[in-house]
């Protein structure tokens, strides 16, 4: 064992055979009162061992003087978590007298009993079994203002003897993995401070806000505004018969109408006024609207002219609605900024559901596709989320993504509708109409995707493998059977294939490939699409009739019914649209409409006038056919005749026309 102050010397002349290092503070728990004074001057070397108490009695009383000196409170406590020793700085802090605190429960002082994560994580320091602990707690002054203090707990270093006692046991054990190792440290005293970190909070504080809020509008930006969602999707909800609202949640997304203008003519500084204009109403009107005084509905700003009311414990859609009602009235109201009177509208979709089940995610989608809707709908108003309308919106999306891999995968087939003279009921011609036999939802008619692939411009390679295969199906029966007079072909086109490809040398190169003759070959534009025409459209029509092409305007009488373009365009046949033939029905009890009859009858001589043959559409009773014969039709089509078919029924039909002959 190593010599202490108090054993034995050495004799005189001879030199220690292990000299005591100086303790130093890494060893020393807290000085004793009345230690020796530390030695000053040169020491022989068989000084050395009287040498070491007094020297580090010296420094335990500069260490006692610094932390009764500190400014920071600090105390040592107990492995039973009562204090030993108190600094003045602690005093002061608590109220108490440093003396009268000795024996005190130190968690008490600075609450670390107040959540069980907390008090254990102490109780761990305590009994040798972690290294540190740190917190943070409000804690108030004896004159009673509030503080947040940074609560830190440390053990101590070991006595002298138990110092003696480790260099005994394992003179060779490093130093640092001995203080380091709390796991297996006994049951000794610990150093508590606390130190001050209000004024760090409040900077964190400052810091946030400006993080979290929007600065032109003052309002909660979009990163508070999921945040606070997700807390709220994330909480349990309650559901007790005094708050019927509790785990119902509602939303108004809304977004000004011709925002864009205002920033546009007026700059963006009057554009900024006028969105902290609008937040102050829309915050207005949350404060009235909300469901209890005290938790009004978060007003956002989401970014642009987008904003958002987020209602907690909702009592239903009708709270939604009449909030949604009350902000369009309040920014109907005209905005003075500088000198300018500005009136604005929004559109706002409403979406009311339970928390369960409910995902930001899911609820923000919901919200943006019914805010769709109220632009769509006209502007200027608020609508509520439609499940059905919204399973209509995700089937159109599905239809949408697919449509182009759907041309690749081979999933279109035509079927072909007979275009029947209505003089003698021969078959001069097919109409090539396409289906979509969609894997999920069955076969699909022209009406369910032709809109959405006009939109997102797969029209364009949809309708080039329909040309394609329809003039290649009736050069196909003009082979099969050559002694027949060859039926022609009609194919609609959009007018997106006019104007996104070069339609001209896509039919040339289709008629080349497939050896059909310009001449049984009919395009279909829409009444719509056709009148107006000018530049690119007009030269690409004109170039196909060149070609030996006809042109058919289809539905015609249901669009801009400009006349004076019927002379200029390069149009063969008028197809007149269903709705006026549906007139001339006398079956079943329909009542005719002899506007119709006269209308038709009209439109009919004027085609004829003009060199054009016409085409009555939905012909479905032999009374309509009759009449439209009696009229002046040159051809008809509809049920009366045939249904659509594949093109197997259309060769039975030539077939059969032969055995007639």
């Amino acid at each position: 064992m190593s010599a202490t102050s108090d054993g034995p010397r050495p004799p005189a002349g001879t030199a220690a055979s292990s000299p005591r290092p100086s303790v130093t503070e890494r060893h020393q728990s807290w000085p004793a009162e009345g230690a020796p004074e530390g030695v000053t001057g040169e020491l022989a070397p068989d000084a050395a061992s009287d040498a070491a108490p007094e020297s580090a009695a010296s420094g335990a009383h500069d260490y006692r003087a610094a932390f009764r000196a500190a400014t920071v409170p600090m105390a040592v406590v107990d492995h039973e978590g009562l204090i030993v020793t108190a600094n003045e700085a602690l005093s002061a802090l608590v109220g108490i007298a440093a003396p009268a605190l000795t024996a005190q429960s130190a968690s008490d002082l600075v609450d670390l009993a107040a959540d069980g994560r907390t008090w254990h994580a102490y109780r761990e320091v305590l009994h040798g079994r972690r290294s540190r602990f740190r917190c943070t707690r409000r804690l108030k002054h004896p004159d009673g203002r509030s503080m947040w203090a940074e609560i830190t707990v440390v053990p101590m270093p070991a006595t002298e003897a138990e110092a003696d006692r480790d260099d005994e046991g394992d003179s060779d054990r490093d130093d640092g993995a001995r203080d380091t190792d709390g796991g297996n440290r006994p049951p000794g005293q610990v150093l508590l401070s606390v130190a001050d970190v209000s004024d760090r909070r409040e900077l964190q504080k400052r810091l946030r806000h400006l993080q979290m809020h929007d600065p032109v509008t003052r309002l909660p930006n979009r990163t508070l505004f999921f945040e606070r969602l997700s807390a709220v999707l994330e909480t349990p909800p309650y559901q007790d018969d005094t708050h019927p609202g509790r785990g119902r949640i509602g939303l108004c997304y809304l977004d000004l109408d011709g925002f864009k203008a205002v920033n546009d003519t007026l700059g963006h500084r009057i554009g900024d006024r006028l969105l902290a204009a609008v937040a102050a109403r829309l915050t207005d009107c949350a404060e009235r609207e909300g469901p209890h005084p005290t938790s009004a509905p978060l007003v956002a700003r989401l970014g642009g002219d987008e904003f958002a009311i987020l209602v907690e414990e909702s009592t239903g859609t009708q709270q939604l609605t009449d909030l949604a009602r009350s902000v369009l009235a309040a920014l109907q109201k005209p905005f003075d900024l500088a000198g300018q009177r500005l009136s604005v509208s929004a559109s706002i979709g409403v979406v009311e559901r339970p928390v369960a089940g409910t995902s930001a995610t899911g609820l923000m989608q919901a919200a943006d596709t019914t805010l769709y809707w109220a632009k769509a709908d006209g502007k200027g108003r608020w609508t509520v989320f439609d499940p059905e309308r919204n399973a209509h919106r995700m089937t159109r999306q599905a239809l949408s993504s697919n449509l182009r891999p759907a041309v690749e995968r081979g999933e279109f087939t035509i079927e072909y509708q007979p275009l029947v003279g209505m003089a003698d009921g021969v078959v001069l011609g097919v109409e090539a109409l396409v289906r979509w036999n969609h894997p999920q939802f069955g076969m699909l008619s022209p009406n369910r995707f032709v809109a959405i692939a006009e939109e997102d411009g797969s029209i364009v390679q949809l309708g080039r493998w329909v040309l394609r295969a329809a003039c290649r199906q009736a050069r196909r029966w003009q082979l099969d059977h050559p002694a027949e007079p060859p039926l022609f072909i009609s194919v609609n086109v959009a007018v997106r294939q006019v104007w996104d490809s070069d339609l001209v040398t896509d039919v040339a190169e289709i008629l080349a490939e497939t050896g059909l003759d310009p001449a049984l070959l009919q395009l279909e534009l829409t009444e719509s699409a056709v009148m107006g025409s000018a530049g690119r459209p007009l030269q690409a029509l004109q170039s196909l009739s060149d070609m030996g092409v006809r042109i058919a305007i289809d539905d015609f009488g249901t669009g801009y019914s400009n006349l004076a373009y019927l002379s200029r365009l390069p149009v063969s046949v008028l197809k007149l649209d269903g709705a006026f033939v549906r007139g001339f029905r006398y079956e079943d009890g329909t009542h005719p409409s002899p506007a119709d009859e006269t209308i038709v009858e009209a439109m009919v001589q004027l085609a004829h006038r003009l060199g054009l043959t016409v085409t009555a559409e939905c012909v479905e009773t032999a009374g309509q056919a009759e009449r439209l014969r009696r009229i002046g039709c040159d051809t008809g089509q509809g049920w009366l005749y045939s249904r659509a078919v594949a093109p197997e029924r259309i060769a039975e039909l030539l077939g059969a026309r032969a055995l007639e002959a």
